[in-house]
């Protein structure tokens, strides 16, 4: 893996890229000045750096490309995890990050191989993996969470691998990114010592697997260490790219609950990661202001303790 991180070179003085930055710019801020749409800080907080985005050196998305992708949508902190962790690693380790200032927030994914997709939840040398992982750290510190991992069957939710790895985000205060269904919600949480009532789980695409707002409120009444992520979430959004109203209703019931991200997990949702952003932009700008800040950007924000973006956030 060292390997791997060691072909991420910095890309030295940023002049190579300012037309590109210079275009994506101008392109970006015809949205981000459309009416009512949100125009703050943004923090993607489910993005990935999977290895067919760089592939070393020869990728078509290298650090150049997404940093001047985050730049131009507002994007000031993000999530970081990566199929894999060699991609996280790099952008926690690319100094033009921080010049920019956009924080890197690093998990470690259960992922070294799309094999792992299926196999992580018998496989005892993923949680050997993580606790390797969480020894090493990263360039920008310590990781943060664990994830995102799959469970494609609720069963698994009670297998020993996953038992123990919310154990070990429980005991460490790691955050846990679980793209998991509402049953699998309530097993992860029952392998707790505080049966879900301390550890912080944000729930990728928050019932993506068909539960509905209601379920989605039981669960977050259930657990306040649940937070929900909003990407591919399927009947979010109505007519004119607003939310659907039972969505608006749960957003404005718990304005600190939810959070967004691009889920860049194909090349095709980096080629469209402005317009993902441009799409949160529309919909948060409907919300109440306070409302919108804390999902675009607060709750993240407070969650994994990086620091405002802006001295004054306006809607």
């Amino acid at each position: 893996m060292a390997s791997c991180i060691r072909k991420f070179k910095p890309f030295g003085a940023l002049a190579p890229i300012k037309q590109a930055l210079i275009a994506i710019s101008f392109i970006a801020s015809i949205g981000l000045t459309q009416a009512g749409a949100y125009t703050g800080p943004l923090f993607d907080a489910h993005l990935h750096y999977n290895e067919e985005a760089w592939n070393g050196t020869a990728g078509p998305h290298p650090p150049a490309d997404v940093l001047a992708r985050m730049q131009a949508s507002g994007v000031r902190a993000i999530v970081a995890n990566s199929r894999p962790n060699a991609g996280s690693l790099a952008l926690a380790a690319l100094p033009q990050m921080r010049e920019a200032g956009i924080a890197v927030v690093p998990f470690v994914r259960l992922y070294r191989n799309r094999a792992d997709y299926t196999g992580w939840p018998r496989d005892e040398s993923i949680y050997d993996m993580v606790l390797a992982e969480l020894e090493r750290g990263t360039a920008s510190g310590p990781y943060r969470g664990i994830g995102e991992f799959h469970l494609y069957d609720s069963a698994d939710a009670d297998g020993p691998v996953a038992r123990k790895l919310m154990q070990l985000a429980e005991q460490r205060r790691l955050v846990v990114l679980a793209h998991v269904d509402d049953v699998s919600i309530d097993k992860l949480m029952a392998h707790t010592a505080s049966a879900g009532q301390q550890v912080r789980l944000v729930w990728a695409h928050t019932g993506i697997g068909g539960a509905p707002s209601d379920r989605v409120d039981a669960l977050l009444a259930r657990y306040p260490g649940l937070v929900g992520e909003l990407s591919y979430r399927p009947g979010l959004v109505c007519e004119g790219g607003q939310l659907c109203p039972a969505w608006r209703a749960l957003l404005l019931k718990y304005p600190d609950r939810f959070v967004i991200g691009s889920d860049t997990w194909v090349n095709q949702r980096w080629q469209h990661y402005q317009a993902l952003m441009q799409d949160y932009r529309t919909w948060l700008g409907g919300l109440p202001a306070h409302v919108a800040q804390r999902v675009a950007w607060g709750n993240a924000a407070a969650l994994f303790g990086v620091s405002a973006a802006t001295p004054d956030h306006k809607n």
